[in-house]
């Protein structure tokens, strides 16, 4: 296997072996000891090619929601608190703040740390889930720190860093460029799959290549500044309320995934994949739990959509430094497009 990576050929998802019902894993594909995942694609040959080819006029998008949002999240996470206050006093002009959140309540990556094969019990890369702490963290010594506490952490892709060639894939303008409304309500559990995917990049002229970093723009975020406060605040309702569209469940999407060999995907959805979804079925158990592949969460690409309509360009140098959270399961992106 090792000899093949070298190559630059890696096994397509077909000729990965099986871990007990779970075809295409991963896992020998970079080692026993690995915690990078996907994110070995993102060599400094790849990185090159793409800040030389895709960097040309100078322009820049976040691709950050700000924190404050969604106000009310999804999933039961903690409501972001974010406090600015005078350091010495209120006419004293030094100001600090105190941020609160789960690093999962908006824009996000998902972590290696943060789903596994949950009727087997470990994460990526085989690992036992009770081999991994949980709790508050305390640290002193940057020299001292127990791999144990920190093994799969976010600290991984925040030292390598996320940057590479990033596509987007604008399934709401394919459906909407003429005028027409959107077939389907980002709000509701809606699959989208890959025959779509695939008619979206050939409009677009995307040919895929390895290490690419894949963002879907589906419509949550179009949706959700569209909607009353009162619309906003029912999303928080259970998981009657918690119905989104997104990538389909199949193994063709699976076998799409793996075998154009992306280096992380992420949507404007609160989940990349539908949801809900039936037990035993997620995809997260495979994307991250046998790819090692990054997903990311309410990313914000409604202004990345914007610029690439008018640069008729679908493809661009990306970058994403995710915070330095030793042992962390998740965290904000930090990610921009670059044109």
């Amino acid at each position: 296997m090792a000899s093949r990576l070298k190559l630059g050929v890696l096994p397509t998802f077909d000729e990965l072996p099986s871990f007990h019902d779970f075809k295409g894993c991963a896992w020998d594909v970079w080692g026993k000891d690995d915690e990078l995942g996907t994110i070995n694609l993102l060599t400094p040959e790849v990185v090159a090619r793409a800040a030389q080819e895709e960097i040309r006029l100078g322009r820049t998008v976040s691709l950050n929601w700000p924190i404050h949002f969604p106000s009310r999240p999804v999933f039961g996470r903690k409501i972001p608190s974010i406090t600015t206050f005078g350091k010495y006093g209120p006419t004293i002009p030094v100001r600090d703040d105190i941020i609160h959140i789960n690093t999962q309540s908006g824009s996000q990556w998902d972590g290696l740390k943060h789903y596994g094969l949950t009727e087997h019990n470990v994460f990526y890369n085989n690992t036992p889930a009770e081999t991994l702490s949980e709790g508050e963290m305390e640290l002193h010594d940057p020299s001292e720190i127990d791999y144990s506490k920190v093994k799969l952490g976010m600290h991984n892709w925040a030292n390598h860093g996320i940057c590479g060639r990033g596509v987007l894939l604008d399934v709401v303008r394919y459906y909407t460029a003429n005028g027409e409304a959107l077939p389907y309500d980002p709000w509701t559990s809606h699959p989208i799959t890959v025959a779509e995917l695939e008619a979206i990049a050939k409009k677009q002229g995307v040919e895929f290549r390895q290490g690419d970093i894949l963002l879907l723009r589906v419509g949550f975020t179009q949706r959700y500044y569209a909607s009353t406060n009162e619309a906003k605040a029912d999303l928080r309702g259970g998981s009657e309320k918690e119905t989104f569209a997104g990538i389909e469940q199949s193994e063709d999407m699976k076998r799409f995934l793996w075998n154009n060999h992306f280096a992380a995907i992420a949507s404007d959805q609160p989940s990349l994949e539908r949801w809900p979804t039936s037990k035993g079925t997620q995809l997260h158990q495979t994307i991250l739990g046998l790819y090692g592949m990054p997903i990311g969460e309410f990313f914000d690409l409604e202004a990345l959509s914007e610029l690439c309509q008018e640069t008729s360009r679908y493809t661009f140098f990306f970058t994403s430094w995710p915070l330095n959270i030793l042992g962390g399961a998740a965290s904000p992106p930090n990610a921009a497009a670059y044109f």
